[in-house]
């Protein structure tokens, strides 16, 4: 037996059987079928280690405003169905409303859509795919099944927290933030995020491995995802249908008052009590205002997207309630812009009478988003 010493890594080459064992000390032993040439032994061991890179050839990345969706997005594309973004929001049920506020939090939180993870996972129940949802508490373990499936040709969903990723020009914790890995060198990992934030990218393996592990509201632990084709087809009209009376039905019977219609009522009488004890009214209406309009929502907290899906269902079926629908989410919309607009201007002047006006705009909001779903839910 000859043995070859190559930077960190030992080749043992076994004359007899013709294979090598290619060990790094810090990985398990990998067995490849070699031919009898000292020489290229130790060449090809070098190219192995210091050229490790691989991406998914053809892969096709989506292109979205959302997180979520244009990471589902990527994974669908890669096994052939392609559909809208906000076609890919409104089969997953994407719709709601959250107001929430924590004594650990610097300021509330208040959110467009259902809680994370269940968009993807209402996708694939509508679509009659498989998904696999992955977690464990070990980073090396995380990475190292990300790895194996990418080598296998198959795109990962990932959920993160956002503030570690290095290509966010202005980063801030949020766990609940999706992307979709493609591929990996030795130094980084290439990513399909959204359109604000580049597109395809690439960040460290060190800071991918800290913000899929960061702890936090929303994060979980080195959450990955895929999907697959099972034999099971859809029909899209029939989805469609389902989907929307479904979303009408959660959104119409939220469990708690801080939630849906009941939630943006609320949220017209906190965001004065909000305005009246913050330390930080312009820093803290302003990144509300941004996290309202331009933060991955696609705009007026989500319901640009859903206004569009309605538009796209009722192009294809052409049942009244989805063009009732549809014009009522129009103006909706442009409440919501509104909403966001003024908390910039309270951010600026620091004068309650913006905080009053938008707090009346969230009571109407609240009564035309509950007319809206309940037409929608006679479908």
């Amino acid at each position: 037996m000859s043995h070859f010493k190559v930077q960190n890594y030992v080749v043992e080459y076994i004359y007899a059987n013709q294979f090598y064992l290619l060990k790094d000390f810090n990985t398990e032993f990998q067995k490849r079928e070699f031919i009898y040439n000292d020489i290229y032994v130790i060449f090809f061991a070098q190219k192995l280690i210091t050229h490790a890179k691989m991406k998914i050839e053809n892969l096709k990345p989506f292109s979205g405003q959302h997180c979520e969706t244009t990471a589902t997005g990527t994974l669908l594309q890669h096994i052939g169905i392609e559909l809208s973004e906000p076609m890919l929001f409104g089969l997953g049920e994407g719709l709601g409303f959250i107001y929430w506020n924590m004594k650990t939090m610097d300021f509330p939180f208040i959110g467009g859509r259902i809680k994370p993870d269940l968009l993807t996972q209402n996708l694939a129940r509508n679509l009659n795919l498989e998904l696999t949802v992955k977690e464990t508490s070990s980073q090396q373990k995380a990475w190292d099944k990300v790895k194996e499936l990418l080598n296998d040709g198959q795109a990962v969903g990932l959920k993160m927290d956002c503030y570690h990723l290095e290509y966010f020009s202005n980063p801030f914790h949020f766990a609940g933030h999706y992307a979709a890995i493609y591929g990996y060198d030795d130094e980084n990992a290439f990513l399909i995020d959204t359109r604000q934030q580049g597109g395809q990218v690439q960040t460290s393996l060190k800071s991918l491995a800290m913000a899929r592990s960061e702890k936090g509201p929303m994060a979980s632990k080195n959450l990955y995802y895929t999907l697959r084709n099972t034999d099971r087809k859809f029909d899209l009209k029939k989805v469609i249908i389902t989907a929307i009376k479904n979303n009408a039905a959660e959104y119409l019977n939220p469990p708690i008052t801080n939630i849906s219609y009941k939630g943006i009522l609320k949220t017209s009488a906190e965001i004065i009590k909000w305005f009246n004890t913050s330390k930080d009214i312009e820093g803290e209406f302003k990144q509300a205002a941004l996290l309202m309009e331009k933060a991955g929502t696609g705009g007026a907290l989500f319901r640009n997207l859903y206004r569009d899906f309605l538009k796209e269902s009722y192009e294809l079926i052409q049942l009244d309630p989805l063009n009732t629908g549809y014009e009522a989410f129009t103006e909706i919309a442009g409440l919501w812009t509104n909403v966001s607009q003024l908390f910039e201007k309270v951010s600026q002047t620091k004068e309650i009478k913006y905080i009053q006006q938008a707090s009346d705009i969230l009571k109407t909001i609240s009564e035309k988003e509950k007319k809206a779903m309940e037409i929608l839910a006679t479908l």
